[in-house]
C-alpha cells in the first residue's frame, strides 16, 4: 500500500470520525445538562475536543513532518481542555451533590461507547501512520471507550448500590486524569517527531 493511498484512506476515516464525534457531542451534552451529570458533561466536552482534533488532523495531513509535529504539540494542549472543564463541573457538583438519573446515565454512556469503539476500530490501523497526529486521534478514541464503560458502571452503581452523586463524580474526575495522560503521550510523540524532523 503506497503512502499516497494510505494518506487518502486516513483522511477519509478521520473526516468520518470527526463528524461522528461532533454529532454525539450534541446528544451527550444535552443529556448531561438535563440530568446534571459530571461524567457525561466531561465526556461530551471530550467528544467536542475529539472532533476538533480530527478536523485539525485533516488540515495537517500531507504536510511536512516538522509541521505535523507542531500541530501535534498544539493537540497535546487541546487534550487538557476536557480535564479542566471537568474540574469546574465537579466543583459545582460538590456544592450541589444530587445524583443523576442512572438509567439515562448508563444509556447515554452506552451510546457513547458504540461511537467510540467504532472510531477506535477505524483508526487503529493508522495509529502509526502520520506520527503524533494519528496517535492523538487513536488515543482519544481508545481512552473515550474506556471512559464510557466507567460511565455505564457509574449508572449501574447509582441505580443498584449507592444512590449518590459520588459514582458520577469519581468517573468524571478519572476521565480528566486519563485525558491528562493522553496529552502527555501525544506531547512526547510530537517532541520526538520534531527532533527527528530537525535532524
Amino acid at each position: 500500500m503506497t503512502s499516497a493511498i494510505t494518506d487518502h484512506q486516513l483522511r477519509r476515516v478521520v473526516r468520518l470520525v470527526a463528524v461522528l464525534n461532533l454529532a454525539y457531542f450534541g446528544i451527550e451534552f444535552t443529556v448531561a445538562r438535563m440530568i446534571g451529570s459530571v461524567s457525561l458533561f466531561a465526556d461530551s466536552i471530550d467528544f467536542l475536543e475529539d472532533a476538533s482534533v480530527n478536523f485539525l488532523i485533516l488540515a495537517a495531513l500531507g504536510r511536512t513532518a516538522r509541521n505535523r509535529a507542531r500541530v501535534g504539540l498544539a493537540l497535546a494542549g487541546i487534550l487538557l481542555v476536557p480535564g479542566l472543564a471537568t474540574l469546574w463541573t465537579a466543583w459545582e457538583k460538590f456544592n450541589s451533590p444530587i445524583s443523576p438519573d442512572p438509567g439515562l446515565l448508563s444509556l447515554t454512556g452506552a451510546g457513547a461507547l458504540a461511537v467510540n469503539l467504532s472510531c477506535a476500530f477505524m483508526l487503529v490501523r493508522y495509529r502509526q501512520h502520520g506520527g503524533s497526529l494519528s496517535k492523538a486521534a487513536f488515543l482519544s478514541a481508545r481512552n473515550d471507550a474506556v471512559a464510557n464503560v466507567a460511565i455505564i458502571a457509574a449508572g449501574l452503581v447509582t441505580a443498584f448500590l449507592w444512590a449518590s452523586a459520588w459514582p458520577d463524580l469519581i468517573v468524571g474526575l478519572a476521565i480528566a486524569a486519563m485525558n491528562a495522560d493522553a496529552a502527555r503521550e501525544v506531547w512526547q510523540a510530537a517532541r520526538d517527531e520534531h527532533k527527528t524532523a530537525g535532524s
